[in-house]
């Protein structure tokens, strides 16, 4: 069977609905599609695992990953309910994912709580004017640790 590109953000969307009437978290669920293939699913478990990382972006990328024993998930797409936060824009970028289709945008989610401007704007600042203070320390021995995996003669690149 062909599946459409409505098909996968259909199947995003019901993974969401059955998380969120569960009380596992927000109306968030994402698809991973590999050559027309879900190849791993996703949903927001941040109430029920109270982990706020456990958005549903995440858990499909770590579904996908395990599924191809690969930390690449290049050449494919993912179909999230909404557009994705900082946090799995981030994630999504880390794991080469190809493209992004997404249902509701970055305002609707605002709308219903979940406003995520704040830090898209405070990732525009410089560290020094950002609310959570950031310090250097001990730059010379972190650099040595640098240096160690660098010359690690079998590291995988990623």
């Amino acid at each position: 069977m062909v599946h459409t590109p409505d098909d996968f953000m259909r199947r995003a969307i019901s993974v969401a609905r059955k998380s969120m009437n569960e009380g596992q978290g927000g109306p968030f669920g994402a698809v991973i599609v590999r050559q027309g293939e879900i190849i791993g699913e996703g949903w927001n478990q941040v109430l029920a695992s109270k982990d706020p990382t456990a958005h549903g972006e995440i858990s499909a990328i770590r579904d996908a990953c395990a599924r191809r024993d690969s930390f690449s998930l290049h050449g494919c797409d993912i179909y999230t309910t909404g557009q994705p936060c900082p946090m799995c824009l981030g994630a999504i970028h880390w794991a080469r994912i190809d493209r992004i289709y997404y249902g509701f945008r970055i305002s609707d989610a605002a709308a219903i709580g979940f406003d995520d401007t704040a830090i898209f704007e405070e990732f525009a600042k410089t560290p020094e004017l950002r609310k959570i203070a950031s310090t250097e320390l001990l730059r010379a021995e972190a650099l040595v640790l640098a240096d160690e995996y660098q010359q690690l003669p079998q590291r995988t690149a990623y």
